[in-house]
């Protein structure tokens, strides 16, 4: 298992938060802690996740966010395997 950031820009999130939520929701069993940061003036939204689990059930969490449209994701992993 290992340990990984997935971090997300929305752009114009109102119109892909409610899909965004059901691919989260969908992958609790590893996420272990979630941070959102709202930019209303600019219409974007940031999303970091902390996940802990085997590397292909995060690149296929992370796979099903990026085919989200105005969702860019991009995955930092640790080194470490636990």
């Amino acid at each position: 298992m290992r340990i990984a950031v997935v971090s997300m820009v929305l752009d114009d999130p109102t119109s892909v938060q409610k899909e965004v939520n059901e691919v989260i929701g969908s992958y609790k069993d590893i996420i272990k802690g979630r941070m959102g940061v709202p930019l209303p003036d600019e219409d974007v939204s940031i999303i970091s996740i902390a996940v802990v689990g085997e590397v292909d059930m995060i690149n296929a969490f992370t796979g099903r966010l990026g085919k989200i449209s105005n969702v860019q994701v991009k995955t930092s992993f640790s080194k470490k395997e636990i």
